[in-house]
Protein backbone atom coordinates (compact mmCIF):
# COMPACT_ATOMS: atom_id res chain seq x y z
CA UNK A 1 0.00 0.00 0.00
CA UNK A 2 2.37 2.75 1.19
CA UNK A 3 5.22 1.14 -0.81
CA UNK A 4 3.31 2.02 -3.97
CA UNK A 5 3.29 5.73 -3.15
CA UNK A 6 5.89 8.22 -4.38
CA UNK A 7 8.72 8.93 -1.94
CA UNK A 8 8.19 11.66 0.63
CA UNK A 9 10.76 13.89 -1.07
CA UNK A 10 8.99 13.42 -4.40
CA UNK A 11 5.66 14.34 -2.84
CA UNK A 12 7.10 17.44 -1.17
CA UNK A 13 8.58 18.55 -4.46
CA UNK A 14 5.37 17.78 -6.38
CA UNK A 15 3.31 19.90 -3.98
CA UNK A 16 5.96 22.62 -3.71
CA UNK A 17 6.17 22.22 0.06
CA UNK A 18 8.94 23.11 2.49
CA UNK A 19 9.20 23.38 6.28
CA UNK A 20 7.89 26.51 8.00
CA UNK A 21 10.14 27.86 10.73
CA UNK A 22 7.16 29.57 12.41
CA UNK A 23 5.54 26.14 12.93
CA UNK A 24 8.76 24.56 14.24
CA UNK A 25 8.67 22.04 11.38
CA UNK A 26 11.49 19.53 10.77
CA UNK A 27 10.52 16.58 8.58
CA UNK A 28 11.53 12.98 9.26
CA UNK A 29 11.63 11.41 5.80
CA UNK A 30 13.53 8.16 6.45
CA UNK A 31 10.88 5.42 6.61
CA UNK A 32 13.30 3.05 8.33
CA UNK A 33 13.47 5.52 11.22
CA UNK A 34 9.72 6.16 11.36
CA UNK A 35 9.04 2.41 11.33
CA UNK A 36 11.40 1.95 14.28
CA UNK A 37 9.56 4.66 16.23
CA UNK A 38 6.25 2.93 15.55
CA UNK A 39 7.67 -0.40 16.72
CA UNK A 40 8.80 1.29 19.96
CA UNK A 41 5.31 2.74 20.39
CA UNK A 42 3.44 -0.51 19.83
CA UNK A 43 1.92 -2.95 19.83
CA UNK A 44 -1.36 -1.11 19.29
CA UNK A 45 -3.58 -4.20 19.06
CA UNK A 46 -6.22 -2.40 17.03
CA UNK A 47 -6.44 0.63 19.30
CA UNK A 48 -6.69 4.08 17.66
CA UNK A 49 -3.64 6.32 17.34
CA UNK A 50 -3.53 10.11 17.29
CA UNK A 51 -0.63 11.76 15.50
CA UNK A 52 -0.03 15.50 15.92
CA UNK A 53 1.86 17.47 13.31
CA UNK A 54 2.22 14.74 10.67
CA UNK A 55 3.57 17.14 8.03
CA UNK A 56 4.32 15.15 4.87
CA UNK A 57 3.31 11.89 6.55
CA UNK A 58 6.50 9.91 7.16
CA UNK A 59 5.34 8.69 10.57
CA UNK A 60 1.79 8.34 9.24
CA UNK A 61 2.92 5.84 6.61
CA UNK A 62 4.56 3.70 9.29
CA UNK A 63 1.43 3.87 11.46
CA UNK A 64 -0.75 2.74 8.56
CA UNK A 65 1.55 -0.26 8.08
CA UNK A 66 1.18 -1.21 11.77
CA UNK A 67 -1.53 -2.94 13.81
CA UNK A 68 -3.09 0.40 14.76
CA UNK A 69 -6.84 0.81 14.38
CA UNK A 70 -7.99 4.26 13.30
CA UNK A 71 -5.21 6.75 12.65
CA UNK A 72 -6.28 10.32 13.41
CA UNK A 73 -4.03 13.14 12.18
CA UNK A 74 -4.15 16.63 13.67
CA UNK A 75 -2.39 19.06 11.34
CA UNK A 76 -2.32 22.84 11.82
CA UNK A 77 -0.68 23.62 8.47
CA UNK A 78 -3.36 23.38 5.74
CA UNK A 79 -0.68 23.02 3.05
CA UNK A 80 -0.21 19.37 4.04
CA UNK A 81 -3.85 18.27 3.99
CA UNK A 82 -3.90 17.41 0.24
CA UNK A 83 -0.63 15.48 0.56
CA UNK A 84 -1.88 13.54 3.60
CA UNK A 85 -5.12 12.82 1.79
CA UNK A 86 -3.09 10.78 -0.71
CA UNK A 87 -2.59 8.22 2.10
CA UNK A 88 -6.34 7.62 2.46
CA UNK A 89 -7.29 4.31 0.85
CA UNK A 90 -11.01 4.89 1.35
CA UNK A 91 -11.38 2.34 4.15
CA UNK A 92 -12.26 4.96 6.75
CA UNK A 93 -9.21 4.08 8.79
CA UNK A 94 -7.51 7.47 8.26
CA UNK A 95 -9.01 10.71 9.58
CA UNK A 96 -7.44 14.12 8.99
CA UNK A 97 -8.33 16.97 11.34
CA UNK A 98 -7.15 20.43 10.40
CA UNK A 99 -6.58 22.38 13.61
CA UNK A 100 -4.33 23.38 16.48
CA UNK A 101 -3.62 20.41 18.77
CA UNK A 102 -3.46 22.73 21.78
CA UNK A 103 -7.17 23.45 21.29
CA UNK A 104 -8.37 20.04 20.12
CA UNK A 105 -10.43 17.81 22.43
CA UNK A 106 -8.99 14.34 22.04
CA UNK A 107 -12.05 12.64 23.53
CA UNK A 108 -14.00 13.92 20.51
CA UNK A 109 -11.49 12.40 18.09
CA UNK A 110 -11.41 8.81 19.38
CA UNK A 111 -13.42 6.47 21.55
CA UNK A 112 -11.82 4.42 24.28
CA UNK A 113 -8.11 3.98 24.97
CA UNK A 114 -5.83 5.53 22.36
CA UNK A 115 -2.14 5.98 21.73
CA UNK A 116 -0.38 9.25 20.94
CA UNK A 117 2.55 8.92 18.55
CA UNK A 118 4.09 12.12 17.23
CA UNK A 119 7.15 13.95 16.06
CA UNK A 120 6.08 17.10 17.87
CA UNK A 121 6.77 20.58 16.52
CA UNK A 122 9.57 21.94 18.71
CA UNK A 123 7.76 25.15 19.59
CA UNK A 124 4.73 23.45 21.21
CA UNK A 125 6.14 20.13 22.44
CA UNK A 126 6.19 20.95 26.16
CA UNK A 127 2.73 22.61 26.32
CA UNK A 128 1.22 19.64 24.49
CA UNK A 129 2.85 17.16 26.85
CA UNK A 130 1.54 19.03 29.91
CA UNK A 131 -1.93 19.12 28.34
CA UNK A 132 -1.96 15.36 27.78
CA UNK A 133 -0.49 14.53 31.19
CA UNK A 134 -2.67 16.80 33.33
CA UNK A 135 -5.84 17.29 31.27
CA UNK A 136 -9.15 15.41 31.50
CA UNK A 137 -8.30 12.98 28.67
CA UNK A 138 -5.78 10.24 29.46
CA UNK A 139 -4.10 8.38 26.58
CA UNK A 140 -3.25 4.68 26.71
CA UNK A 141 0.41 5.53 26.05
CA UNK A 142 2.47 8.33 24.53
CA UNK A 143 5.50 7.98 22.26
CA UNK A 144 6.73 11.47 21.48
CA UNK A 145 9.76 13.02 19.86
CA UNK A 146 11.19 16.20 21.37
CA UNK A 147 14.39 18.13 21.04
CA UNK A 148 16.92 16.23 23.12
CA UNK A 149 17.11 18.69 26.03
CA UNK A 150 13.32 18.57 26.53
CA UNK A 151 13.32 14.75 26.40
CA UNK A 152 16.06 14.69 29.04
CA UNK A 153 14.02 17.02 31.24
CA UNK A 154 11.06 14.63 31.10
CA UNK A 155 13.04 11.61 32.36
CA UNK A 156 15.56 13.37 34.64
CA UNK A 157 16.18 12.21 38.22
CA UNK A 158 16.91 14.23 41.38
CA UNK A 159 20.40 15.71 41.37
CA UNK A 160 20.70 15.77 37.58
CA UNK A 161 21.08 19.09 35.78
CA UNK A 162 17.92 18.50 33.73
CA UNK A 163 15.78 17.70 36.79
CA UNK A 164 12.98 20.19 37.28
CA UNK A 165 9.27 20.81 37.28
CA UNK A 166 8.63 18.95 34.02
CA UNK A 167 10.27 15.78 35.36
CA UNK A 168 8.24 15.84 38.59
CA UNK A 169 4.90 16.42 36.87
CA UNK A 170 5.57 13.87 34.11
CA UNK A 171 6.78 11.17 36.47
CA UNK A 172 3.93 11.77 38.93
CA UNK A 173 1.42 10.73 36.29
CA UNK A 174 3.39 8.38 34.03
CA UNK A 175 6.28 5.97 33.77
CA UNK A 176 8.70 7.73 31.43
CA UNK A 177 11.63 6.25 29.46
CA UNK A 178 13.92 7.72 26.83
CA UNK A 179 13.90 5.07 24.09
CA UNK A 180 15.68 6.55 21.06
CA UNK A 181 18.16 9.27 20.05
CA UNK A 182 18.19 10.95 16.65
CA UNK A 183 20.88 13.26 15.26
CA UNK A 184 19.96 16.55 13.63
CA UNK A 185 21.03 15.14 10.26
CA UNK A 186 18.05 12.75 10.33
CA UNK A 187 15.68 15.67 9.63
CA UNK A 188 14.88 17.94 6.70
CA UNK A 189 15.80 20.71 7.26
CA UNK A 190 18.28 19.73 10.01
CA UNK A 191 17.50 21.53 13.30
CA UNK A 192 20.27 23.05 15.38
CA UNK A 193 19.83 20.40 18.08
CA UNK A 194 19.55 16.63 18.35
CA UNK A 195 16.25 14.92 19.13
CA UNK A 196 15.07 12.03 21.27
CA UNK A 197 11.96 9.88 21.66
CA UNK A 198 10.27 9.42 25.04
CA UNK A 199 7.75 6.65 25.80
CA UNK A 200 5.27 7.36 28.60
CA UNK A 201 2.67 5.04 30.11
CA UNK A 202 0.14 6.67 32.49
CA UNK A 203 0.36 5.35 36.05
CA UNK A 204 -2.59 3.60 37.66
CA UNK A 205 -1.83 5.49 40.89
CA UNK A 206 -1.62 8.94 39.32
CA UNK A 207 -2.61 11.76 41.71
CA UNK A 208 -6.21 12.92 41.82
CA UNK A 209 -6.87 16.34 40.29
CA UNK A 210 -6.68 18.41 43.54
CA UNK A 211 -3.35 16.83 44.47
CA UNK A 212 -2.01 17.25 40.95
CA UNK A 213 -2.94 20.95 41.00
CA UNK A 214 -1.19 21.29 44.36
CA UNK A 215 1.87 19.54 42.93
CA UNK A 216 1.93 22.03 40.04
CA UNK A 217 1.85 24.94 42.50
CA UNK A 218 4.57 23.50 44.71
CA UNK A 219 6.91 22.67 41.85
CA UNK A 220 6.34 26.07 40.22
CA UNK A 221 7.40 27.80 43.44
CA UNK A 222 10.26 25.45 44.25
CA UNK A 223 11.88 25.40 40.81
CA UNK A 224 11.02 29.02 40.11
CA UNK A 225 13.76 29.85 42.62
CA UNK A 226 15.71 26.61 42.41
CA UNK A 227 18.93 28.05 43.85
CA UNK A 228 17.16 29.05 47.06
CA UNK A 229 16.49 26.79 50.03
CA UNK A 230 12.93 25.48 50.17
CA UNK A 231 12.15 27.50 53.27
CA UNK A 232 12.59 30.58 51.02
CA UNK A 233 11.29 29.38 47.67
CA UNK A 234 8.14 27.93 49.30
CA UNK A 235 7.62 30.87 51.64
CA UNK A 236 4.25 31.82 50.12
CA UNK A 237 3.02 28.25 50.66
CA UNK A 238 4.22 27.90 54.23
CA UNK A 239 8.01 27.77 53.98
CA UNK A 240 9.76 25.90 56.79
CA UNK A 241 6.45 24.96 58.43
CA UNK A 242 5.27 23.29 55.21
CA UNK A 243 8.57 21.42 54.89
CA UNK A 244 8.31 20.19 58.48
CA UNK A 245 4.81 18.87 57.84
CA UNK A 246 6.07 17.00 54.77
CA UNK A 247 9.18 15.64 56.50
CA UNK A 248 11.47 17.65 54.20
CA UNK A 249 14.62 19.47 55.28
CA UNK A 250 13.75 23.17 54.76
CA UNK A 251 17.41 23.89 53.96
CA UNK A 252 17.35 21.54 50.96
CA UNK A 253 16.92 22.86 47.43
CA UNK A 254 14.33 21.69 44.92
CA UNK A 255 16.86 19.85 42.76
CA UNK A 256 17.48 17.16 45.42
CA UNK A 257 13.84 16.43 46.35
CA UNK A 258 12.46 13.26 44.80
CA UNK A 259 8.93 12.68 43.53
CA UNK A 260 7.75 11.21 46.84
CA UNK A 261 9.00 14.30 48.65
CA UNK A 262 7.20 16.68 46.31
CA UNK A 263 4.00 14.66 46.67
CA UNK A 264 4.24 14.99 50.46
CA UNK A 265 4.70 18.75 50.08
CA UNK A 266 1.69 18.89 47.75
CA UNK A 267 -0.47 16.87 50.18
CA UNK A 268 0.47 19.24 52.98
CA UNK A 269 -0.90 22.17 50.96
CA UNK A 270 -4.20 20.57 49.92
CA UNK A 271 -7.07 22.27 51.71
CA UNK A 272 -5.06 25.35 52.68
CA UNK A 273 -7.01 28.16 51.09
CA UNK A 274 -4.72 30.80 52.61
CA UNK A 275 -1.43 30.99 54.54
CA UNK A 276 -1.54 30.61 58.31
CA UNK A 277 -2.81 33.95 59.74
CA UNK A 278 -0.24 36.03 61.64
CA UNK A 279 -0.21 36.40 65.40
CA UNK A 280 -2.39 39.13 66.95
CA UNK A 281 -1.89 41.12 70.17
CA UNK A 282 -4.30 38.73 71.89
CA UNK A 283 -2.18 35.74 70.99
CA UNK A 284 -1.62 33.46 68.02
CA UNK A 285 -4.57 32.69 65.80
CA UNK A 286 -5.07 28.98 65.32
CA UNK A 287 -5.60 28.07 61.68
CA UNK A 288 -7.47 24.91 60.83
CA UNK A 289 -5.80 22.68 58.34
CA UNK A 290 -7.32 19.77 56.50
CA UNK A 291 -4.95 16.88 55.93
CA UNK A 292 -5.36 14.55 53.02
Amino acid sequence: MTDELPSLREQLDAHGLSAKKSFGQHFLLDLNVTRKIVRLAGPFEGRPVIEVGPGPGGLTRALLESDAGRVVLVEKDPRFVPLLSDLDDGSGRLTIVEGDALNVREDQLVEGPAHLVSNLPYNVGTPLLIKWLTGPWTPHALTLMFQKEVAERVVARPGEDAYGRLAVIAQAVAEARLVMHLPAAAFTPPPKVASAVVHLVPRSDRPEKPLLKALERVTAAAFGQRRKMLRSSLKQLGGARLCDEAGINPEDRAEVIDLAGFLRLARATVGQARPTPPETPEGPTLARRKRS
